[in-house]
């Protein structure tokens, strides 16, 4: 049985984009970055899923198919984290597809690339 193993992003500046997902998850680089290329892993060595960053000169999806969910455990710890987020480079996004009482915030990373803060104690 096949099972993930990394999630890749396309981003123009590999070291940019590496520094803003280590900090942001506790991650490091599992082997020397190039300006190409980098996977990052946990970096307790601990059990997670990794995140690859690879160059890519294709534009940003304002509406992407496939993005990352942060879960933070209370509305608390969410706004807390996204306060962190967006002090290592993340930018809110103006989301236009909120449900009436969201459980989520929309984020970009330094790239640009959308990602979602979950509070997944929201009832």
């Amino acid at each position: 049985m096949v099972r993930i193993g990394s999630v890749v992003l396309g981003v123009s500046d590999v070291s940019r984009a590496a520094a803003f997902w280590a900090a942001a998850l506790g991650y490091a680089p599992r082997e020397e970055a190039t300006e190409d290329w980098v996977v990052l892993v946990p970096r307790d060595g601990g059990g997670g899923v990794q995140v690859a960053l690879g160059r890519s000169e294709t534009p940003v999806q304002e509406e992407p198919r496939v993005h990352l969910d942060l879960y933070a455990g209370s509305a608390a710890e969410q706004s807390a984290e996204i306060d962190r987020l967006v002090g290592l480079g993340a930018q809110r996004v103006a989301w236009e597809r909120y449900p009436e009482d969201p459980d989520f915030v929309v984020l970009a990373d330094t790239e640009g690339n959308r990602f979602c803060v979950i509070d997944t104690a929201h009832s």
